[in-house]
C-alpha cells in the first residue's frame, strides 16, 4: 500500500470506464511479456485490511483459474505482505533465469482518482502510504487507487469497503486473463498465417 503519484510513461483507467476491461486487456498484451515461461504476478496485500485486500483478492482469482500458467505471490490463504516482502523479493533475485515481475497493490490517493487503476512502467513501492520502509518491486506496476491519501492512512485503509477492492479487483483479474488468452489467441493465428504462407509456396 502506497500513495499513488504521477510518473512518466503511466497509463490510467477508472474501473467503471465503458469497456475497460478490453482496454486493459489491450494495454497488458502490449506491456506484460505472455510468451515468458519466467513470468511472475506479485500481489501485495492483505486480507486484515479491507483497503489493502485489491492485490490478494487478484491474486486468488488469478490463481483459481486452472489453466492461467503463470507463478502469482500473494493470495488471501497466502498474502505478500510486509513481513514476508523482502524474503520473497531475494528469492526471485538470486534465481539464475530472473522472473518479470508484474507488481500489484492497492494506493492511496487523491479523491477524485479513488476508483482509478494506474499502470506504470517500473516498480512500486509498497508501504510508502504507511511510512514503511520496503524494497521496490516489480518490473511493471498496476496499482488500484481504493481511498484518499495525506492523513491517518491506517484508519483510511482499515475503514475503506470492501466493495470499491472487490470490484476493482474483479476488472483488473479479468483483464489480466483476459490479456493472457489474446497472448495464446495471436500465437494461434500467427501459426495458421505462417503455414498459410509456407503451403501457398509449395
Amino acid at each position: 500500500m502506497f500513495v499513488h503519484s504521477t510518473r512518466l510513461q503511466s497509463e490510467d483507467f477508472s474501473y467503471q470506464d465503458l469497456g475497460v476491461t478490453w482496454r486493459l486487456s489491450s494495454l497488458f498484451v502490449q506491456l506484460i511479456p505472455f510468451e515468458k515461461t519466467h513470468l511472475t504476478f506479485c500481489c501485495i496485500g492483505t486480507d486484515r485490511s479491507t483497503g489493502d485486500a485489491l492485490g490478494p483478492l487478484i491474486g486468488t482469482w488469478l490463481r483459481e483459474h486452472p489453466e492461467f500458467p503463470y507463478e502469482v505471490i500473494g493470495t488471501l490463504q497466502q498474502p505478500l505482505h510486509a513481513l514476508n516482502l523482502h524474503q520473497t523479493i531475494e528469492s526471485l533475485q538470486a534465481r539464475t533465469l530472473k522472473p518479470y515481475v508484474v507488481a500489484i497493490d492497492a494506493c492511496l490517493g487523491r479523491v477524485e482518482k479513488i476508483g482509478h487503476i494506474v499502470i506504470e512502467k517500473g516498480p512500486l513501492f509498497p508501504g510508502k502510504a504507511v511510512k514503511k520502509e520496503l524494497p521496490p518491486v516489480g518490473d511493471l506496476s498496476i496499482k488500484g487507487i481504493v481511498n484518499v491519501g495525506g492523513f491517518q492512512e491506517y484508519s483510511v485503509l482499515q475503514n475503506t469497503r470492501l466493495q470499491l477492492p472487490y470490484d476493482m479487483g474483479k476488472v483488473l483479474s479479468r483483464a489480466l486473463l483476459l490479456a493472457w488468452q489474446r497472448h495464446q489467441l495471436k500465437l494461434v493465428n500467427n501459426r495458421h498465417d505462417d503455414s498459410y504462407n509456407h503451403n501457398a509456396w509449395q
